[in-house]
């Protein structure tokens, strides 16, 4: 038995305790992150050469896939790929260069593009209503996407997403130029995500009430980079394997560990931080909510034929998300020393005590008061005012909250006021507080911000992240500047936002 199955138990009990209990068990005090967790990095050179940019048309649109595997029934999926494609096209490009974007929806209902993770204009953040309008079938909508930062990201749709991303709507968007010249000899992508499939490859209801309130609704096949099962590749024999592993599902919380080889966390959410070992964290395991990534650095086995094993320790059984086997000759030698990506270079928070102190609870919803507190919607004058929302963006009732308030619900939805209003390039400490019996990963738009503290998780490094994980009955403080625009703040339990945990800052 390996280390990390000896604690699959251990996890599963302790996540169930935490669920059963979260009602009466009060906040702790914060636990500040390890201060060296992105201190110390190399300075990322210059880049140098013109500018490029990559002219691109995504076209939205429904054609078959063999998710299910050769031989089985094929089923009706939703890419931007081209048919006998991989259902997530990966992009690939440079820190420094731009993209110009097209977008054709093909599809029946509308659709837009939300850069998840990518430091945009807020008028190219992809939300309908809030910053563009939706693109309606047969339309089109231009983006252009500035590449100011390195690392692993994704493309995914901003109305409707249960449905959308469940049949598969989402792509991969890779920036390079973070890491020295030959600091690894492989560079994989995995994309994990669940499909929610009959045998027959027809899809089952996408969301559930019942999941929607509580811990979301799983799916029914297990799958990596577009396919039933596990990733399966070969790389170099001794070979160091840079692995980008993202958490496309609705759901589903990961809990990633490696079997077979030594393994390091060098960046999550795209954005490098001192190599930790993954023995090192609580339980050997680090924890990928929806929407977040992590980039894995291992060392291939030193024989040719063997094998290293990527696993998700957070289900009933452990499962294989990834099996690497050695191919070829030896081809490294030296132990494996885990060198550090370059630093990020992202707009930070550097006098802490200056900054301004928000807080915002997530909840759950006190239904039709609730709803009737912003019924009201916007002031006259403001230029979103009119906005109705239409039943893609809304759903039938509403089930959580931030701050006691819920994305709207029902016929005749209007935009509500925002969460609140910060001021452009003013530094600001967000507490996220948690007060349900499940788990939310929070993700805040248009920004990248430095995660200070949690009140139930020791031991983890100082990070940067788009989206982080807050446990039951748990605080966690984040630090940022404040870019201007509209910016979404949700849970990406996608059933969560879409059931009211959801709003915006309004950053002037």
């Amino acid at each position: 038995m390996s280390r990390h199955e000896g604690l699959t138990r251990r996890l599963l009990l302790g996540g169930a305790l935490a669920g059963a209990t979260a009602a009466t068990l009060p906040f702790a005090p914060a636990v500040r992150a390890a201060d060296d967790g992105l201190s110390g990095l190399p300075a990322r050179p210059p880049t140098s050469g013109p500018e490029r940019t990559h002219r691109l048309t995504l076209v939205a649109a429904e054609r078959d896939a063999h998710i299910l595997g050769p031989g089985r029934p094929a089923s009706r999926v939703w890419s931007f790929a081209r048919q006998g494609e991989p259902i997530f096209p990966i992009l690939r490009a440079q820190v420094g260069d731009r993209i110009s974007a097209r977008l054709e929806n093909r599809l029946p209902q509308h659709t837009s593009i939300h850069w998840h993770g990518v430091r945009v204009p807020n008028g190219m953040d992809g939300v309908p209503y809030v910053t563009q309008p939706p693109v309606q079938p047969g339309e089109t909508f231009e983006y252009g996407i500035p590449l100011e930062d390195t690392g692993t990201y994704f493309l995914h749709p901003h109305c409707d997403e249960s449905g959308q991303t469940g049949r598969g709507l989402m792509a991969i968007l890779v920036v390079e130029g973070d890491a020295p010249p030959g600091y690894a000899d492989s560079d994989l992508v995995l994309a994990v995500k669940d499909w929610r499939l009959a045998d027959d490859g027809t899809y089952l209801p996408f969301d559930t009430k019942d999941g929607a309130g509580r811990a979301g609704t799983f799916g029914t096949v297990r799958g990596t980079n577009g396919q039933a099962g596990p990733m399966r590749a070969a790389v170099p024999t001794g070979g160091i394997v840079r692995l980008r592993v993202l958490n496309l599902d609705p759901t589903r919380i990961l809990q990633l560990g490696v079997e077979g080889a030594a393994a390091a966390l060098i960046a999550t959410d795209g954005h490098a931080l001192q190599p930790v070992s993954l023995d090192g964290l609580t339980d050997g395991v680090w924890r990928l909510g929806p929407a977040m990534r992590a980039d894995l650095l291992v060392q291939a086995p030193a024989r040719a034929g063997e094998t290293l094993r990527i696993m998700d320790y957070g289900s009933a059984e452990p499962w294989l998300a990834a099996e690497l086997t050695a191919a070829g000759p030896r081809i490294r030698q030296d132990a494996f020393e885990p060198r550090p990506l370059y630093a990020a270079q992202i707009p930070r928070v550097t006098d802490l005590g200056a900054a301004e102190r928000l807080s915002f609870t997530f909840g759950a919803s006190s239904g039709a008061d609730a709803a009737a507190e912003i019924a009201a919607g916007l002031p006259a004058g403001d230029p979103l005012a009119k906005v109705l929302l239409d039943t893609l963006c809304v759903r039938d009732t509403s089930l959580w909250a931030i701050n006691k308030t819920p994305w709207p619900a029902g016929p005749n939805a209007v935009l509500p006021p925002p969460l609140g209003t910060l001021a452009a390039g003013r530094p600001y400490i967000a507490e996220w507080i948690n007060t349900t019996p499940h788990p939310h990963p929070i993700h805040l738009h248009g920004h990248t911000f430095e995660v200070l503290s949690y009140s139930r998780q020791a031991g983890m490094p100082r990070h940067l992240a788009d989206t982080v994980i807050i446990n039951p009955r748990e605080r966690v403080e984040v630090a940022f500047l404040a870019a201007p625009g509209d910016w979404m703040l949700h849970c990406h339990i996608v059933e969560h936002l879409e059931y009211g945990m959801m709003g915006y800052l309004r950053v002037a």
